[in-house]
């Protein structure tokens, strides 16, 4: 199993994660994680008004863009992090109600299942205190899941645009 958070070796960390594309390739990379957001809102604004159960996805899609390939981003990690979140802040809103309680329960849960299944995704901590303080009814649940299987689409189109700007640039392709 292919460890979420990568080591730094002390005095080798760096700020550039991934090799950059030049302008046009980062622009295209860009396109992919906006309009994603864009499609989930508006998915969200025919079935839903409960915007903010969907913010989190936004920092999971700049995620992708960033670093692809890391493993807080990978496709299992990001399907667990971000579907646990949601049904542990659900179910800790549907037993204790809305307020700090809940959302703090929700998080501390959350945090602690990553940790447990080597899927550490940060903005799934903002998904079950989203829920836990405002879940609404199930559709919101169902409406969240379908909206990860959105994104998780992106971490493919992510990765395979990468590819092919690689091998249009006559790089290598790398993993």
């Amino acid at each position: 199993m292919r460890p979420t958070l990568k080591s730094l070796q002390p005095g080798r960390a760096s700020r550039r994660l991934r090799p950059r594309v030049g302008l046009r390739g980062e622009f295209i990379l860009v396109l992919l994680p906006t309009a994603t957001v864009l499609g989930v809102l508006g998915m969200v604004e025919i079935f839903s008004r409960q915007r903010l159960l969907f913010a989190s996805l936004a920092a999971s899609a700049f995620l992708i863009y960033l670093e692809p390939g890391h493993g807080t981003n990978s496709m299992r990690t990001l399907a667990l992090a971000q579907l646990s979140a949601a049904g542990l802040g659900w179910l800790a809103y549907t037993v204790l109600g809305p307020g700090y309680l809940s959302g703090g329960s929700a998080m501390v849960l959350a945090i602690a299942l990553m940790v447990a299944l080597d899927a550490v995704h940060p903005p799934a901590v903002a998904t079950s205190l989203s829920f836990a303080l405002r879940a609404g009814d199930e559709k919101n649940l169902v409406l969240f899941i379908l909206a990860v299987g959105i994104t998780v689409v992106l971490v493919v189109l992510e990765r395979g645009t990468l590819w092919l700007l690689a091998r249009l640039a006559g790089e290598p392709p790398t993993e």
